[in-house]
């Protein structure tokens, strides 16, 4: 039987980016320029101010986290809070911040930009490697989304919000090579947001304004399964718990809607599947 209820005492402003790591899940809140860490065992949770609008969280492989914000990418030190810059790719645009990024398997951390006055083809997808260089992985795009890799980490998959599909290429060491589309999403009206991928290679995809979250099979386009959610601002969706068969949904608060969990972080539980390990940053 499938179960959803929220978890934690967290109301994020807009909820995004969660990851497990470790028996705990990260997430962020972006407009409230936050990372969160939350532990199912005890239900605490800890919190770092960036002092910035924050897209996105992943582990350091060497200890620590790796935020990609409205400043570019940073390290921040979980015991002291303190950011250290590492790079800007976009510093001459203001009006550009990072949003949604993940690693890949081979420690290359992949994040992308959105321009906050929705221009279109104004930010791109970006790749930090380990050695702490940043470069142009695709673009131009509009608004940088989920990524996620195959258990292989030979197929990456990823999201440009208002093309309401999703894109596939071939990875190989930090290329991302012929892109094309694996499916649309244009039969929810919605926008697809944050993703997640299971062990048998099926994607689960977070529909902002959608209040949902819904699973597909990428190399048909079938959708499998839809979840509803109580929040109109479903964000993004990471499995963890044991063995990896929870799915974490964060949610954000919207403009108009008064609604009872908007902004909580959700579980859901008995999907009968599991998802794969997230990666850490090499660098």
């Amino acid at each position: 039987m499938i179960r959803t209820e929220p978890v934690g005492p967290v109301r994020c402003a807009w909820g995004e980016g969660p990851i497990w790591w470790q028996g705990a899940l990260y997430f962020v809140d972006i407009e409230g320029h936050l990372v969160h860490r939350f532990d199912p065992a005890d239900g605490s949770v800890k919190s770092w101010d960036c002092g910035q609008r924050v897209g996105s969280v992943v582990p350091r492989s060497r200890g620590g986290l790796v935020i990609a914000g409205a400043h570019g990418f940073a390290f921040l030190d979980e015991e002291s809070g303190a950011l250290t810059p590492i790079a800007d790719p976009e510093k001459h645009l203001p009006e550009n911040r990072f949003n949604d990024g993940k690693c890949a398997p081979d420690g290359r951390f992949f994040a992308g930009t959105l321009n906050l006055t929705r221009q279109p083809n104004a930010a791109k997808l970006y790749r930090l490697d380990p050695d702490l260089s940043v470069h142009e992985a695709f673009g131009p795009v509009t608004n940088s989304n989920g990524i996620v890799w195959s258990a292989d980490g030979k197929l990456c998959y990823y999201i440009d919000t208002p093309r309401r599909e999703v894109l596939a290429f071939d990875y190989d060491g930090g290329k991302l090579i012929e892109p094309r589309v694996a499916f649309a999403t244009g039969h929810i009206d919605a926008s697809p947001d944050g993703m997640a991928i299971d062990a048998d290679g099926h994607l689960w995809i977070a529909f902002c304004h959608g209040g949902c979250v819904s699973c597909f099979a990428p190399a048909t386009g079938d959708e499998l399964h839809r979840l509803a959610i109580p929040c109109l601002e479903t964000t993004a969706c990471a499995f963890g718990g044991p063995n990896l068969e929870d799915l974490f949904v964060t949610t954000g608060v919207h403009k108009t809607a008064r609604e009872e969990h908007a902004g909580r972080l959700f579980v859901i539980r008995g999907l009968g599947t599991r998802g794969l390990p997230a990666h850490a940053f090499a660098g």
